[in-house]
Order: structure tokens, then sequence, then C-alpha cells
């Protein structure tokens, strides 16, 4: 064989094996879909048995009940009795698409150097070729938030769908707010055994420097009419948004010091949206939140509490407790392994159902709450006629892990293949093994 042949060869088994690792993105939707006699759970707290739900078009055309319904008018119809459909869940504050391989560094893209960056935009380095994306899709995770991170002011994050050629194609929002890591107030000091917590000494410079930076962008904001021939500030350009309430200030914080200070900056600085994002202490000051408009991206529930006095199941009570004050919340994946646990994060929904949310509840804290919360919600985040028809069907409950498997999907009327890495290696050892394929 010569080298001509050869090289081509290769080239064909390569893009065989990536094919296969990476489902082609789904074609427009060319006919109308009808989803009937399937259990409608509509993201906005409501439910409906024997429903109808029409796509056309890429949108939401119909909901309503089977019976009343006129089959004639769609091309397809799928008969999902004894099914659950869903809008697409939604990831807030994820990685995924940032990093492949944590422990490779070069697959790693999630944050730039330095500290105050509010002009580094995470979409341009979201990678649609992902192989964890699909994982995250057959689950029912179709849209999520793309977050940097990283210093003071980690950058602007976007909100995309999973199913796009490249990134320009996934976005639904190319900037949605800027994200700010308020600086811890108190730290653990370990000495002769024993943890004291201690005050920060660098707390107060550390606020000052926010202070400063946030002063400067809202002088430049209010100066915009400027010459053109003024030199042009990036990063304040990029700031300009929170005080004209075009973006979202997006504060990561967790104690009860760093939420009140965050909500009197807010209100200080003339922010206009501000969304708090872990809020581990956010019970504790329900008012001030409520009072100020201050939605909450609930850390991830499956973690263990703060502290050894709290009880074991804090975490999981949360979003009960926040929905208990009329705080409007989500839930979120950030922590350790985030990108590929992003797959999880639905069953997180399951285990805040089980500590107090209504079934409801818990699917619209994953739906339309997020939706809201990152100001996409005329779009998507529900089965409302108009909305992009995002969406999928599961044969069990899509919150409990035991039954949850995704029969079909939609991206804006797209039905998207959901296949991926993990179902394909367990049929080649299925295989192997001679044991019958599950799928």
């Amino acid at each position: 064989m010569n080298f001509k042949a050869t090289l081509i060869l290769g080239w064909g088994l390569l893009s065989a094996v990536l094919t296969a690792a990476q489902p082609t993105p789904a074609p427009e939707q060319s006919e109308s879909i009808l989803i009937l006699e399937g259990t409608a759970h509509l993201g906005t707290g409501d439910v409906l048995e024997s429903s109808a739900i029409g796509l056309r078009d890429g949108k939401i055309d119909y909901v309503g009940f089977a019976r009343s319904v006129d089959r004639a008018k769609y091309d397809r119809v799928i008969e999902a009795k004894g099914q659950h459909i869903y809008p697409g869940f939604i990831a807030p504050n994820s990685t995924l698409g940032l990093q492949e391989i944590g422990a490779v560094r070069a697959s790693r893209d999630d944050a730039e150097v330095g500290t105050f960056k509010p002009h580094v935009r995470s979409i341009i380095a979201f990678n649609t070729d992902s192989e964890v994306t699909p994982t995250v899709r057959s689950n029912g995770v179709l849209m999520g938030q793309i977050t940097p991170r990283g210093g003071v002011i980690s950058g602007s994050s976007s909100f995309v769908h999973f199913d796009g050629w490249n990134w320009e194609d996934a976005a639904l929002k190319m900037v949605d707010g800027i994200h700010l890591n308020w600086p811890s107030t108190h730290h653990r000091h370990r000495e002769e055994g024993k943890i004291d917590v201690r005050k920060r000494k660098t707390y107060d410079q550390e606020r000052h420097e926010i202070q400063r930076f946030f002063s400067e962008a809202k002088a430049y904001a209010e100066d915009w009419n400027r010459p053109s021939s003024a030199v042009r500030d990036l990063r304040q350009e990029a700031m300009r948004g929170l005080f004209d309430g075009s973006l979202i200030l997006f504060v990561h914080a967790d104690d009860v010091r760093q939420i009140t200070e965050a909500v009197h900056f807010k209100r200080e600085m003339a922010v206009q949206k501000m969304v708090l994002v872990g809020g581990y202490d956010a019970p504790l000051v329900a008012d001030l939140l409520r009072d100020n408009d201050v939605a909450v991206m609930v850390k991830r529930v499956h973690s263990l509490p703060r502290f050894a006095e709290d009880d074991v199941d804090q975490p999981f009570r949360l979003p009960k407790m926040l929905e208990d004050e009329g705080v409007l919340y989500c839930l979120q994946n950030a922590g350790d392994m985030e990108h590929m646990g992003v797959r999880n994060l639905p069953f997180y929904a399951g285990t805040a159902h089980a500590y107090g949310l209504t079934y409801e509840q818990a699917v619209r804290s994953i739906t339309l709450n997020a939706a809201k919360i990152m100001g996409v919600d005329a779009f998507c985040g529900s089965l409302e006629t108009g909305k992009d028809a995002t969406l999928f069907i599961s044969e069990g409950d899509a919150l409990d892990m035991r039954s949850n498997y995704v029969t079909e999907a939609f991206i804006q009327g797209r039905a998207i293949d959901l296949d991926n890495r993990q179902r394909q290696l367990y049929r080649k050892y299925q295989t192997k093994y001679g044991a019958p394929i599950l799928d």
C-alpha cells in the first residue's frame, strides 16, 4: 500500500472514531411533530395528564389535552402514553465545554490570567465537540450557562444550547452577566490540633479594590457619550450593562457577611440586577434577598454541610428553605469534577424533592426558575406556546436515577442524537462478553 492510500485510510479511521464519539448536530426541523398522551411537566409548576404538545418550525405551537388536538395538522405523531415530557433542563454556572480532562492542562480553558477581567468572554472557548456534552444531553440537560472561573472578576458568562457545530451556532445569549467572586471574610486557622475561625487580614483591602474598580466602571458608563477620539477601556466597557440593567451581576458568596455586604454593595453601586451564586447561608438573610430582588443559584445539594454543627441534611433542605421564604432560586453543580457531573443535575432536583419540594417545584428549579434568573425565560424554560421547542421525553421519572431514560429529545425542534461515548463503550463490552444489550 502506498503512502497516499495509507494516509487516506488513516484519516478515514480517525474520522470514524470522531464521528462515533460525537453525534452530528441535528438538521433544522422539517416536519411538524405532535407528542400525544404523555404526562407533561410544564416547568411552571403545572402538570397535564394525557397531554398534547405540538412542535412546528422550531417552536411549541400547541399545549393542551390530547382529546382536544387535531392530529391531522401534524406530519408526525409520537405516542407517549405512560411516559413523561419535560422542558429541557438548564445547567447554570457550568464549565461544561470549557474543559475536557481535568488532569490535562491543555484541555482546560475555564480560567484566564488576571484579577479583574470582565471583558473575558467564556463563549469563545466553548467546545461544541466535547465528548462530555452528549452524556449530559442523555439525561435531559439540553441548555446551560457557560461560566469562567478564577480571579476577583472571572469574566462574562453565556447561555447556550448543547447541539451546535460551533460556539456561534450554540449561543442563545452571547453575554448574560459578569461574575464576581466576593472575598471571604474569615478563614479557618488550625493550631495544635484545634480549628479556630479568624477574620482575614486582607478582606478590607480586597473589598476596597472591588469598590474602586466598580466606581471607575460606573463613571465610565455615565460618560459613555465621550468623544470618539477618547481612549477606550475594554474592561470598563464590558461592565456598562451592569448599570443599565442589560447584564446581571453574579456574585459568588456563601456566608452571611459576604451575602449581606454584597447586597449593600449592589445598592451602593446602583447595579440593577444581582444573582447570588452558592448562597449556603441565604435562608438566614432571606428578607434582605427578597426585598432587594436577589435570586440564588443554590450550591450543589449533594454536598457535606459547611460546619460540623450544621444538620447533615442541611444542603438537601436548602431549596425548600428558600421556597418557603419566597426567594427565587435554581439548582447548579459547581464543585469538584463539575463539567462531567452536570449529568447529575436532574438527580439534585430529585433530592430536593425528597427533602421538601413538591415534584413540580423540583422540576421548576432546573427549568423555568433557572431561565428567569438568567433572563432567558421569554424563549425557554417551560412548555408554553411560542417558546423554543427544546424538550425531551422520558420513559420514567427524569429526576430519579433509577428510572430516568430519555427516549427522544429536541432542541429548537431538532431531534437530537442521544448516543454518547459511555453508551458506545457499554454496547462494546456487552457484545464482547455475550451479555444482552439493554439500550
